[in-house]
């Protein structure tokens, strides 16, 4: 007996060192909405959406297969289709062209290339109008030709019957260095930017004849210099109304490790805080309008791995949690796109981060953070329609590049009311782990397939029992578990 005794300590001592586990971090799961001394964002039905290149907006919707199953995986968990922006770099570069038959016309020396020049005709318009979801066109302000502008926002009214907002321009804080129009004749500020989007958000919303119609801001240095705090107080009443939403774009970029960072994200958010109370002080929402883990299309060694996608996922939530309305993640030229979460051929990682986001949210009213943002460690929760409990994600943002011990991070939930709990991991082989390299991520059990996003593999629920009303689970570095409350 006492053989058996020592061998069976020697095994447990090995699985420890195997897996090692932290001491549990434990959370409390609000009973209901308003309670506990947290912070409970109302949530957009969908707060996670997509932002598509410009130029290449009719080849993502005409020539990519899995544009349109992506799109309806999460509306199979939310509902609703999620929105859609059309916009970036080349809405500056282009110009409506109302003779054109084709959605967009361009040349490039090369497929991988961006146009520097485009027109397109309303059947751009018209492709846009056949999504089912909310759409936010980006139009042209840098060329400086607002007739033009307002001829295809009038378009853009006719035809997208689902016009979320338009746009006036992207990024304008860097049109001296583009050379773009508007700026050769003025000292291009802060200052002098906002008296520009004033004047054409009031001219183009005249123009169609429809006020809360415009996507302002769309910038993507840090705040303050550009931002809608100082965007708002150049602001007057007229030109309020015109405004929809205020919009940033943000691209943290760094290595994969300080991406995927828990704290890093919350920092990272924290630098709109003032822009998001601006906005909401006037009761207008605040979306991220363009956004993904490095600018430039994405970094080869960061943007297409797990790690990303754990960012994504964490970065979408504490977004939402910190009042921006929705966030955009952009798609840039096909082919050639590190971040995207798909093309023609292969899926990304980031897409499973973004997936275990949407299911997180859907259906929900309501998202608290259990944790305080400090640590590698997350926790959030969400509520339904009632108030009441609904989900809670953990993550474990401690890296692991695939050699050496895995850790493992023990949470405990407390405040739960059912016998058992279940489910769903979202894990992968390593941080570094690649779709495109053979080493997919899954989520329950699940994975998406290259070239048509189909959904495959047998669902599997990990199912833990609650005693006392707390229950504990170990989540490993890199990885996160979504638990379902009801």
């Amino acid at each position: 007996m006492a053989k058996h005794f020592k061998t069976a300590i020697t095994t447990a001592l090995c699985l420890l060192a195997a897996h090692p586990f932290s001491s549990a971090l434990t959370f409390t799961v609000p009973n209901k909405v308003g309670t506990g001394g947290y912070f409970y964002a109302p949530l957009d039905p969908a707060p996670i959406a997509i932002s598509f290149e410009f130029f290449a907006f009719p080849s993502y919707f005409t020539n990519v297969t899995a544009t349109q199953q992506c799109l309806a995986n999460w509306k199979a968990l939310t509902g609703v289709w999620p929105p859609i922006r059309i916009g970036g770099t080349t809405q500056d570069r282009a110009q409506y062209d109302s003779n054109t038959s084709a959605y967009v016309v361009y040349s490039v020396a090369d497929a991988k290339d961006a146009p520097s020049a485009l027109t397109f005709g309303s059947k751009f318009m018209t492709l846009a109008g056949t999504y089912e979801g909310g759409v936010v066109v980006g139009l042209n302000r840098g060329k400086n030709e607002i007739e033009n502008t307002i001829a295809a926002a009038k378009v853009a009214v006719s035809k997208v019957k689902n016009l979320l907002a338009i746009e006036l321009g992207n990024e304008p804080e860097y049109w001296v260095k583009d050379g773009q129009p508007i700026t050769s004749d003025v000292n291009w500020t802060p200052a002098t930017d906002a008296a520009s989007q004033n004047d054409w958000n009031v001219r183009v919303g005249s123009a169609v004849g429809i006020t809360n119609i415009i996507q302002a801001g769309n910038w993507n240095e840090a705040p303050p210099k550009w931002g809608a705090a100082q965007l708002i107080t150049a602001e007057n009443k007229t030109v309020k109304s015109y405004v929809r939403h205020y919009a940033h774009h943000n691209y943290p970029g760094g290595s994969i490790q300080s991406l995927m960072s828990h704290s890093a994200i919350s920092k990272n958010i924290h630098t709109f805080d003032a822009d998001i109370a601006a906005a909401r002080a006037i009761g207008k929402q605040y979306v991220f309008g363009e956004t993904n883990s490095v600018s430039g299309g994405g970094a080869a060694g960061v943007s297409p791995t797990f790690g990303a996608g754990l960012w994504t996922m964490d970065y979408a939530l504490r977004a939402t949690y910190s009042n921006i309305s929705r966030t955009y993640f952009h798609h840039g030229t096909v082919g050639n796109c590190q971040y995207c979460f798909w093309g023609r051929y292969s899926m990304g990682a980031p897409y499973y981060g973004a997936y275990a986001a949407v299911a997180l949210m859907a259906g929900a009213s309501h998202l608290t953070a259990l944790d305080s943002g400090s640590t590698n460690y997350a926790a959030y929760a969400t509520f339904d329609s009632r108030g009441l409990p609904l989900r809670v994600i953990l993550y474990n943002s401690d890296y692991f590049a695939g050699s050496g011990t895995r850790t493992t991070q023990s949470f405990t939930l407390t405040g739960l009311t059912s016998s058992t709990v279940r489910a769903k991991r979202l894990t992968a082989a390593s941080a570094t782990s690649r779709v495109d390299q053979g080493s997919p991520p899954s989520f329950g059990g699940q994975q998406f397939d290259n070239g048509s996003c189909a959904m495959s593999g047998t669902e599997t629920f990990e199912t833990t029992p609650v005693s006392g009303g707390q229950a504990t689970f170990s989540v490993k570095a890199t990885e996160a578990l979504l638990v379902y409350l009801q």
